[in-house]
């Protein structure tokens, strides 16, 4: 059991390292890693409302809120009224917005490849058999979770 602990810490810690290298690296270059998520999402999927924003990255929307206030205080994002509802509004990645997260990526990329390359081809194969399989097995246990807390709600 010590073991499995002791394997669970390490993948903690590594994670942690990663996370803050990586931050330290994109803020270098004008976008957090934090900032990057909202630019990425918007980048791929197009315009769209906070609220969709909020529910795609399971984030609070006050959350989304907020870090859309800065990101487009920062000419990051572009906030226009939704056409179809006048209460809301479309969030938009700017070209600047654009342009950022691109400068912000490569150096992200390259520190991601620096870190991996202390590992063999053959390691890298294993690690992500590996990792995939624990993916597998808490996504298991979260659906059984979710399972027997909706079993509870209907047997009330």
């Amino acid at each position: 059991m010590k073991k499995t602990f002791d394997v669970s810490d390490k993948l903690f810690e590594l994670y942690h390292r990663v996370h803050r290298l990586v931050n330290e690296t994109m803020t270098e270059e004008g976008v957090s890693l934090a900032r990057s998520k909202f630019l990425f999402f918007l980048s791929k999927l197009g315009p769209c409302r906070s609220t969709d924003i909020a529910c795609a990255l399971n984030f609070a929307p006050r959350t989304v809120t907020e870090a859309i206030d800065g990101l487009e205080r920062d000419k990051l994002v572009v906030r226009r009224p939704d056409p179809e509802d006048r209460r809301a509004k479309i969030v938009s990645i700017t070209e600047f917005g654009q342009s950022m997260l691109e400068a912000a990526e490569n150096p992200k990329k390259q520190l991601i490849e620096e870190i991996f390359s202390a590992l063999t081809d053959e390691q890298l194969d294993q690690m992500y058999e590996i990792v995939s399989r624990l993916v597998e097995k808490t996504d298991e246990i979260r659906r059984r979770k979710q399972d027997a807390a909706a079993a509870e709600l209907a047997a009330e």
